[in-house]
C-alpha cells in the first residue's frame, strides 16, 4: 500500500489534499494538549483519541512520525477579559497546593486516562514553563518585525495591520471586521490599539503567582505563543499536520498562523485537521449545562447522567464509529450500542484468531472474492481522510462470515489459505495496532487474579491466628465460585478455576 494515496481533509484549504510531507518518510505532526488546571473531561476524549489512530495509521503506512503534543501549565489565558487570570494559579490556591505541584498531580491523571484508552505516547510533550525563553524571543522577532506593541509592560499581536498584509481569518473563516464588532467591551480592552488584538505576554499584577522575567518585565505568556514556540522549536519552521479540536480554530490556531508567519515567513503546517465537537443527549457541553463529565466518572458511572460505567475501550470504539470531522453525540443507549457492538466484534476476532484452513476443499470463489473485497476497502476508506466508521462497518459485515464458519454453515475450506491469512492480519492491524483498541476481558481477568491473591493472604492471616472460621468460609465461598484452593506442602497456596 502505497503511502501516496492518503487523503486529508485540510482545514485551512477546505478541500481534501493527497498528504504529501515536507520530507519523504518522515511525519512532523503537532497536536494542542491539555491545560492542567483540572480533571481531563469527556470533550478531551475525542482529539486525543482522533489523533492517536492518525498517528497508528501513519506508523502503519511505514512513516517515521515525530509527534508532539504540548501541556499548557503556565493557565489558560482567555482573550477576551480574563487575560490576567490564570487557571492554574487560581485552582492551586482552591487545593491548597503549590501551582506546579497541582499541574504534576493532574499532569499525572491525564496521562493515566490516556493510558486508559489504550493511546501512544507522544515523541516529544513539552510545556509551556519549560520554554518561556523561546516565547520570548519569537515575541522579541514579532516586535521588531512591527507586528507587536508593548503597553504598559504586556505586549500585543496587532492583528489589524496584520490583516493588511495575510489573509487573517483564512482557516476559521472569520471577518477582521465582523470581529471589529462582535468583540465584547471587557477587562484589558483600553490597552489595545485595536479590540481584536491578542495578547502575546501580559504584565503580571502583585497576586499573580506565576511570573517571569522579561524585556517587558515581570509577567507571564499569552496562550496562543507557546505553540507557536514549541511547534517551530521541535518541528521546524515547516511541518506536516497541525491537530486539534474544531473548538481551537479561532482564536487558538488562527492566531497561532499569524505568529508564526510573522517569524517564520510562511503558514507554520501545511494540513490542519480538526475533529467535530462531542454533545451529551443533543446538548454542548459545559460546566454552565452542569453536563459535563469527567473521565473518571464515565468509568465508574458516578454521574446523574451515566445509567451506567462506560469502560474506556467503549468510548474508544465509540468515537472510532463517527468520523472524525462529525458531530457525535454520547447518550446512554448510543454508549450501550457501542458497548455491545464492540463485544460482538471482539468475540468473532477471538474466534478468527483460532480458524485454521480447511482441509483440502475447493474455496468458494465468490466468498473469497466478497472477502478479499471488504477487506482491501480498509485501506481505501482508512486513506479517505481516516474513515474509520467505514472500515468498522466492513468488519461488523465480515463478522457473519468468522461466525459461519465456526458454527459450521460455511465449510473451512470455503475461504482459501491465503484470504484466511490476510482476514487474520487485516482484523489484527486495523482493530489492535490501528484502531488501539484491547481485550478488556484480560483485564478483567487480572483483577479476579489479583482478588483472589488478596483472599487467600487474608486466609493465611486468619490461619495464623487460629481463626479457622474465618478461613474455612473463605476457601468454600471461594469453591462455590468455582474457585478450588490447594494448601501445598511448602505452606504456599495454588488455586485452579473450576
Amino acid at each position: 500500500m502505497s503511502p501516496s494515496v492518503l487523503k486529508v481533509f485540510n482545514s485551512y484549504t477546505r478541500k481534501k489534499e493527497e498528504f504529501i510531507p515536507i520530507t519523504p518518510g518522515h511525519v512532523g505532526m503537532y497536536v494542542c494538549g491539555p491545560t492542567v488546571s483540572g480533571e481531563s473531561h469527556l470533550g478531551h476524549a475525542r482529539p486525543f483519541i482522533t489523533f492517536d489512530f492518525i498517528y497508528r495509521y501513519l506508523l502503519h503506512l511505514g512513516y517515521k512520525v515525530r509527534y508532539v503534543r504540548n501541556i499548557t501549565d503556565a493557565g489558560h489565558f482567555e482573550e477576551e477579559g480574563r487575560e490576567a487570570e490564570d487557571k492554574i494559579a487560581k485552582k492551586a490556591v482552591l487545593e491548597k497546593l503549590e501551582p506546579m505541584e497541582l499541574v504534576q498531580k493532574y499532569t499525572n491523571l491525564f496521562h493515566w486516562a490516556m493510558h486508559q484508552f489504550n493511546n501512544l505516547d507522544p515523541s516529544i510533550e513539552p510545556t509551556a514553563t519549560g520554554h518561556i525563553v523561546e516565547q520570548i524571543v519569537m515575541i522579541e522577532k514579532i516586535i521588531a518585525e512591527g507586528y507587536a506593541y508593548v503597553v504598559n509592560g504586556s505586549v500585543y499581536f496587532d492583528v489589524k495591520k496584520y490583516a493588511a498584509h495575510y489573509p487573517y481569518g483564512k482557516l476559521s473563516g472569520r471577518i477582521l471586521d465582523d470581529l471589529l464588532e462582535t468583540t465584547r467591551d471587557l477587562d484589558g480592552q483600553d490597552e489595545k490599539h485595536n479590540r481584536q488584538d491578542f495578547a502575546l505576554w501580559k504584565a503580571a499584577p502583585e497576586e499573580h503567582i506565576m511570573r517571569w522575567k522579561s524585556p517587558w518585565g515581570e509577567g507571564f505568556p499569552g496562550w496562543h505563543i507557546e505553540c507557536s514556540a514549541m511547534s517551530t522549536k521541535y518541528l521546524g519552521e515547516e511541518f506536516d499536520i497541525h491537530g486539534g479540536g474544531m473548538d481551537l480554530q479561532f482564536p487558538h490556531h488562527e492566531s497561532e498562523i499569524a505568529q508564526s508567519t510573522i517569524c517564520n515567513k510562511h503558514v507554520p503546517a501545511r494540513y490542519w485537521l480538526h475533529n467535530n465537537m462531542i454533545t451529551l443527549n443533543g446538548k454542548k457541553m459545559g460546566k454552565s449545562y452542569g453536563n459535563q463529565i469527567m473521565l473518571t466518572q464515565m468509568f465508574s458511572g458516578d454521574h446523574p447522567l451515566l445509567q451506567q460505567a462506560y469502560s474506556p475501550m467503549t468510548i474508544r470504539f465509540f468515537i472510532l464509529q463517527t468520523h472524525y470531522r462529525s458531530t457525535l453525540d454520547f447518550g446512554n443507549e448510543a454508549l450501550q450500542g457501542a458497548e455491545k457492538g464492540l463485544k460482538r466484534l471482539w468475540e468473532a476476532y477471538d474466534v478468527l484468531k483460532k480458524l485454521e484452513p480447511g482441509p483440502g476443499a475447493a474455496a468458494d470463489a465468490g466468498l473469497d472474492t466478497r472477502v478479499n473485497k471488504l477487506l482491501l476497502e480498509f485501506d481505501e476508506f482508512m486513506n479517505d481522510d481516516f474513515n474509520t466508521a467505514k472500515v468498522l462497518a466492513n468488519m461488523f459485515e465480515l463478522t457473519p462470515v468468522i461466525n459461519s464458519i465456526r458454527s459450521g454453515h460455511i465449510a473451512p475450506g470455503a475461504l482459501s489459505a491465503a484470504t484466511l491469512q490476510t482476514l487474520k492480519t487485516y482484523f489484527y492491524n486495523y482493530l489492535e495496532k490501528i484502531f488501539g483498541l484491547k481485550d478488556e476481558s484480560a483485564a478483567d481477568d487480572n483483577k479476579l487474579t489479583g482478588v483472589v491473591d488478596l483472599l487467600i493472604e487474608i486466609r493465611k492471616d486468619a490461619r495464623k491466628r487460629k481463626d479457622y472460621a474465618t478461613s474455612d468460609k473463605i476457601r468454600n465461598q471461594l469453591q462455590q465460585l468455582g474457585i478450588v484452593l490447594k494448601d501445598e506442602k511448602d505452606g504456599g497456596v495454588s488455586y485452579t478455576f473450576a
